[in-house]
């Protein structure tokens, strides 16, 4: 069994006989999630580009992740209501469908209001996509091959942070950041087409519906584990949102060498990845805890490596591995505390880390337009750092 998704195998399928998929349907989702992954954190790497040309602050900028995480909070529990009896395979086209029309507006957009608009249309096809794909694992792979299943379509978020953030903000540099996310919407259209090819029809199970979602909240591993995703991915994106601002003003580093550092930190998130799935098969709360605390010591050191080239860049490898154990460790805790009802769970799961998401960029946008980039660093440490003293005091049980 993979670690990082324990008792999946598991989980029972109540709507009867679960649909046996090809190995390329569960790599499309993959590739789905990797698409989704590079378009939701695009902005990161290119706002400093789009801040100058609509002439807005660097926190106002943060919208652009502020206002994804919001509406994907808001959609995840609603997405198992609206689906309802639908094929999951026709939800899937929707969303990635609607992923690539949220790239198109936001690249033709001729004011930062419609790049907003287009931001929101993308949170709507994350909080959507995560419920429902975040749980086809087991289905389309049930028995043995469930949890293998599950790592394949999760791997899409640590490729997408080690290609796709760092290659889209390498073309934002040579070609503008229009054309960053007009290639983003032609990935997006291709993964359409490899969902409409691969994905077999999928019936919705019985127990996915929002009397779940109240259910799952009403265990104590979920709610402590509520509490944990609220502070780490806060400190998590209300201080990385913003980490090339502070890169190219507080560390010195130039320009050209931003891109190479994105792309060195979304490597050590993949590294971070493997270590969380090893790590978890032994402890899951020691998992989250060590994820925690290595998140939140690395951004605390951070300004004190002042423009130091290599401490800098070696902070920053340690923040990318905390950030490649981080879904798999809160994932991990979450999914082991209600095996039985993964669409439940995943919307659970995705409501509360893209509002934090979302709330971590508002935050970290507030705390640099009045303290400065330093100030969002700060405020990153102190928010992970209280994440591993709470889960430690309140998973005892």
């Amino acid at each position: 069994m993979n670690p990082a998704s324990p008792n999946l195998t598991a989980a029972p399928e109540s709507s009867g006989r679960a649909p046996t998929g090809s190995w390329t349907a569960v790599a499309s989702i993959g590739i789905g999630a990797f698409a989704l992954v590079t378009s939701e954190f695009l902005p990161v790497g290119l706002l400093p580009q789009i801040a100058r040309e609509f002439d807005v602050t660097s926190g106002v900028a943060g919208l652009m992740v502020t206002m994804p995480g919001i509406a994907a909070a808001l959609v995840a529990p609603l997405t198992l209501a609206f689906a309802g009896t639908l094929d999951r395979r026709h939800v899937m086209w929707a969303l990635l469908g609607l992923l690539a029309l949220s790239n198109v507006l936001v690249a033709l957009a001729s004011s930062f209001g419609m790049i907003v608009f287009g931001r929101v249309l993308l949170g709507i096809a994350i909080g959507g996509f995560w419920t429902i794909g975040g749980s086809l694992g087991p289905r389309l792979r049930p028995g043995a091959d469930a949890s293998k299943a599950t790592s394949i379509i999760f791997s899409g978020v640590s490729i997408g942070t080690v290609a796709g953030v760092p290659v889209g903000t390498l073309v934002g540099d040579l070609l503008g950041w229009r054309m960053a996310f007009a290639a983003a919407s032609v990935v997006s259209l291709l993964v359409v087409a490899v969902l409409v090819m691969a994905l077999p029809s999928l019936r919705p199970a019985e127990a996915s519906n929002l009397r779940g979602v109240l259910q799952v909240l009403r265990l104590r591993k979920v709610q402590v584990g509520l509490i944990a995703i609220l502070l780490i991915f806060i400190g998590q994106f209300g201080s990385y949102t913003y980490v090339t601002p502070y890169l190219l003003e507080h560390a010195a580093i130039p320009a050209s060498a931003v891109s190479p550092i994105l792309f060195a930190y979304g490597a050590a998130s993949f590294v971070g990845n493997l270590l969380a799935g090893w790590a978890s098969a032994r402890s899951v709360k020691a998992t989250l805890i060590a994820t925690a605390i290595m998140m939140g010591a690395s951004i605390l050191l951070l300004p004190a490596a002042g423009t130091s080239i290599a401490p800098v860049i070696g902070l920053l490898l340690v923040w990318g591995v905390a950030f490649g154990m981080l879904p798999i460790a809160i994932q991990s805790w979450l999914f082991s505390a209600a095996p039985e009802q993964l669409e439940s769970v995943s919307a659970v799961f995705v409501s509360s880390a893209q509002a934090s998401i979302g709330a971590g960029a508002l935050v970290g946008g507030l705390v640099v337009d009045d303290l400065g980039l330093l100030g969002a660093m700060w405020m990153g440490a102190v928010c992970t750092l209280a994440a591993a003293a709470l889960v430690g005091i309140l998973g005892r049980r």
